[in-house]
């Protein structure tokens, strides 16, 4: 799966910078990183939304264990991947049919999380249980928000194209190619929203994260990120 989205809407962060500057590598813009992605995963589905962001996924290669699940609802879109094994109770915590499956829960629990503000991001995220990575899109209010189950267990990797987009992809080969060394693995147990501070933990929502390069560790020659609390 792949999210794209414009500098426009979100403020790149200053680690993911650090980490390319650190040792310069070849980079694209986003739209080839697109065209990659929906050459190498045929058939894929693709979703523009204006000039905001880009959505693409594939059930090519899926695991059972960790589906790709796509929902789009009152201009809400998400990406998920995984397994919610908790699924059941939250249906009924939302209100939901037995039909409705993890992502169209993301939507609701996101909607319900939006609409009675002041409520944290952490407050939804810490009744997921289960192995999953999701990134959503909110059109209306320009907000995305990213996050990965406590354990990591569903692989996420983000990173920045040539032209200053920030990726996030489940796949380290399909980004590398795009963001050079402007990349890093999406730290477990935390969520990334632009609207609501960036990047935190929402195991420990009282504890300041702060994203920081490891001086020695490299994940297939990218720099690697770890949240530190």
């Amino acid at each position: 799966m792949l999210g794209v989205f414009s500098g426009e809407v979100v403020e790149v962060p200053a680690e993911l910078v650090a980490a390319g500057s650190r040792t310069p590598s070849p980079k694209t813009r986003a739209s080839e990183l697109i065209n990659r992605f929906l050459g190498s995963f045929a058939p894929a589905v693709s979703i523009q939304i204006g000039d905001l962001g880009h959505l693409a996924y594939s059930h090519a290669n899926q695991s059972p264990f960790a589906p790709r699940l796509f929902a789009a609802k009152d201009e809400i879109y998400c990406l998920f991947k995984g397994v919610l094994t908790n699924l059941g109770s939250l249906r009924q915590q939302y209100g939901l049919s037995k039909s409705a499956d993890e992502v169209v829960l993301v939507i609701e629990a996101y909607k319900a999380l939006r609409d009675r503000a002041p409520y944290p991001p952490s407050f939804m995220l810490a009744h997921l249980t289960g192995n999953f990575a999701f990134v959503l899109f909110d059109k209306a209010t320009s907000s995305i928000l990213v996050a990965s189950d406590p354990d990591g267990r569903v692989p996420l990797f983000w990173g920045i194209t040539a032209d200053g987009c920030l990726a996030f992809a489940d796949d380290l080969d399909l980004l590398k190619g795009s963001c050079g060394k402007s990349l890093a693995p999406f730290p477990k147990g935390c969520y990334y929203s632009n609207a609501l501070g960036g990047l935190k933990s929402y195991e420990n929502p009282k504890h300041k994260v702060t994203a920081v390069l490891e001086d020695e560790e490299e994940v297939e020659g990218s720099a690697v990120l770890a949240a530190t609390h």
